[in-house]
């Protein structure tokens, strides 16, 4: 299965929502833990399900079971944190959380992307959560957006 990832800083509404669209994604994966905040623009949750349907005709969920605690986050963003630090914090939460277990694969059954704020995966917790799931679900293959 072929699992996209995209972030939304740095990007107008209109490259984001276009590749989506040429990626063919068909379901969102929020895994932001805060999707409230005014920095998200046009990826608030109160708006993004109606822009995704409209859009993109693309479904929208919420997964907190993948985003990092408010702790974890906290520490890297807010007080200068280790990337290599969050990132074994990161995967031993996702070990600890069980995602190849207790995440339903059906979720990846249509063309699905997973959304972060990060412009690039590259220090993103998204990349990471793939990359997991990588090595717990042999069929998983990653397309950065």
């Amino acid at each position: 299965m072929e699992v996209f990832t995209i972030g939304f800083a740095g990007r107008s509404a209109g490259r984001f929502f276009g590749d989506l669209r040429t990626a063919g994604v068909a379901r969102l994966i929020d895994v932001r833990l805060n999707n409230t905040s005014q920095l998200a623009g046009f990826t608030k949750h109160a708006d993004l399900p109606f822009f995704l349907k409209e859009l993109c005709g693309a479904a929208y969920i919420h997964e907190p079971l993948l985003a990092p605690t408010r702790e974890m986050l906290d520490a890297y963003k807010k007080h200068g944190g280790d990337w290599a630090e969050y990132e074994r914090r990161f995967l031993d939460l996702m070990a600890d959380r069980q995602i190849e277990r207790t995440l339903d694969r059906a979720l990846f059954s249509t063309p699905t992307v997973l959304l972060c704020s990060e412009n690039t995966a590259r220090h993103c917790h998204r990349r990471l959560v793939l990359e997991y799931l990588k090595n717990h679900w042999a069929d998983v293959s990653v397309k950065h957006l």
